[in-house]
């Protein structure tokens, strides 16, 4: 399972790479250098870009996800129950991808070896879901002996695109995100990423599978503003409309993870706040007044009441 794939236990293995026809030396995980990554810069962020008065973490600093808004929300689901999920802002549908290595005639992943990317928040390319590939090694490969994408194509290996979509957000070494509807760990994983240790989360409250044409699925939300989009100072930087004295938002997603349709990736269409008591399932946000779309936001559901 994927799941697997991505949560490999973390180890170097000390074998002797004398004969070992891909040359190089391993790389201990443990000591190399590690990538700075900053998800709310002008180039990595579109909701969430720092700025003086927002109070969003410097850049490589770590990010608590759980500490309220804007980085967790309280929605409804399709039939009124309350939901909660992450925020980690706009993704395009495009994947980026991910590399595992696994050797010839074996069907698991090398162990030790840590996944390869080749984009980090504010690099193009980058999202935050990765569709698989698997790399097949030679039997006799060392594991962390190839720590980029350029390493790997050097060598010019069979490269397998799988149908597999991850949701697993870049994001800085500390960073927390304890929610997990799945019961998955909530803990970082370690990639490569052009010969530095990147860090990243796994969210498998449902496994996911690329579209036909190789996009991440995306499913709807319907949400409202405490103003309007359209109007002065409206849409999203006034924040999402809640119940009074609560942070329970009338944000309606189409689909919950037990749902063959759900998907993490929500395309978002606007509806008119005058709407916002009406709007308690999904019946009512698809007959509330649009106020047209939004882009496609990556928001994992961690809890369903």
């Amino acid at each position: 399972m994927i799941c697997l794939i991505l949560l490999m236990p973390l180890m170097v293995l000390l074998a002797s790479c004398d004969d070992d026809e891909s040359g190089g030396t391993p790389k201990d995980p443990d000591t190399a250098p590690k990538a700075s990554v900053d998800r709310f810069s002008m180039e990595a962020g579109t909701l969430m870009v720092r700025d003086a008065t927002n109070g969003l973490p410097a850049g490589n600093a770590p990010i608590d996800f759980d500490s309220g808004e804007p980085f967790i929300t309280m929605g409804l689901g399709p039939s009124g129950q309350m939901v909660e999920y992450y925020n980690f802002d706009v993704q395009p549908v495009d994947p980026a991808p991910i590399y595992v290595l696994q050797r010839e005639n074996e069907t698991s992943p090398v162990s030790g070896q840590l996944n390869v990317i080749d984009a980090i928040p504010g690099d193009d390319g980058y999202n935050d879901f990765w569709q698989v590939r698997i790399v097949t090694v030679p039997a006799d490969y060392v594991a962390n002996r190839f720590t980029s994408l350029a390493a790997i194509q050097q060598q010019g290996y069979d490269v397998q695109e799988t149908g597999m979509i991850v949701n697993c957000p870049v994001v800085p070494e500390g960073s927390t995100a304890s929610k997990r509807l799945g019961g998955e760990s909530p803990d970082l994983t370690r990639g490569w990423y052009k010969d530095q240790v990147v860090f990243y989360f796994n969210f498998a409250e449902k496994e996911l599978s690329a579209t036909p044409d190789d996009m991440v699925p995306t499913s709807p939300i319907y949400v409202t503003f405490n103003i309007n989009a359209g109007e002065p100072e409206g849409g999203p930087p006034s924040g999402f409309k809640t119940e009074m004295g609560t942070t329970q938002t009338h944000n309606v997603i189409a689909t919950t993870p037990v749902s063959s349709s759900y998907s993490p990736l929500w395309a978002v269409n606007i509806y008119d706040n005058g709407d916002f008591e009406e709007v308690m399932d999904l019946t009512t946000a698809e007959m509330a007044m649009a106020l047209g779309a939004g882009p496609t936001v990556n928001c994992p559901v961690v809890s369903v009441q």
